[in-house]
């Protein structure tokens, strides 16, 4: 398919309307992702216990639950029939179908990417920093802003992007909680799939953006990976301190 050809097929209406629903959806489930998943993977890196495997194990269950699996669950649970779609209702909070049905779905699936990075970062950590932080008089909030979270900064960078990129390809929880409303809940990956009966250039150029897409993402966290093991500086021995002179 000639590259001008492409251009045009991605001015249609259908492809400017999943670019836009798709991310201005995954910015807003990153957010979620990133506000919610950090604290969590932190605590989940400095505990060891029943509780915290627990909770590791619920957070990666999106990835071996096939796509349309966390669709119903997520339809059951927040569906008008659903467990608390009832109550959301009530309260004049329609979710299911709509793009809040499409950020909790990719803030469901994605998620998993970004914490499971998140908690190999904090882990990595050396373990002395932090005390040596609450030595110095800082509470733990002290410790995780100014301590845990410059160091890991790369890590979390590199599981962000990976979240963003899982949740530009998700389909199977989308359609079966969202639908596939164009302009709405319609995103990139479920436009393809509507396209490709109807116009097979609009679903081949959609397509191709988003393989540009996870190509720049993969980059990027390379490039993150590589940026966060240059610029990781030994700290210096008591013997190469001024103190010890």
């Amino acid at each position: 398919m000639p590259p001008g050809e492409l251009v045009s097929a991605l001015r249609s209406d259908v492809a400017k309307d999943a670019l836009v629903v798709t991310f201005e959806t995954n910015l807003i489930a990153l957010g979620l992702i990133l506000l919610l998943g950090t604290p969590t993977a932190y605590w989940a890196a400095t505990r060891r216990s029943r509780l915290r495997d627990l909770v590791v194990t619920l957070i990666e269950l999106p990835l071996v639950l096939p796509p349309a699996v966390a669709g119903i669950g997520l339809l059951a649970a927040f569906g008008r029939l659903g467990l608390l779609g009832g109550t959301l209702d009530a309260l004049g909070i329609d979710v299911a179908f709509n793009k809040l049905a499409v950020v909790l779905a990719v803030t469901f699936v994605a998620s998993p990417f970004y914490v499971r990075t998140a908690v190999s970062a904090f882990e990595a950590l050396d373990p002395t920093l932090p005390g040596a932080a609450r030595t110095l008089g800082a509470g733990p909030g002290g410790v995780f802003l100014r301590v845990a979270l410059p160091l890991s900064a790369g890590g979390l960078g590199a599981g962000a992007a990976l979240a963003f990129a899982r949740g530009l390809g998700e389909f199977g929880a989308t359609i079966m909680f969202a639908g596939s409303l164009q302009g709405v809940t319609q995103t990139l990956s479920l436009a393809i799939y509507e396209q490709f009966d109807l116009d097979f250039d609009v679903a081949l150029a959609i397509s191709a953006v988003l393989v540009a897409t996870s190509a720049a993402t993969l980059l990027s966290v390379k490039l993150i990976t590589r940026w966060r093991s240059s610029s990781s500086s030994p700290i210096p021995s008591v013997a190469s301190s001024p103190l010890s002179s």
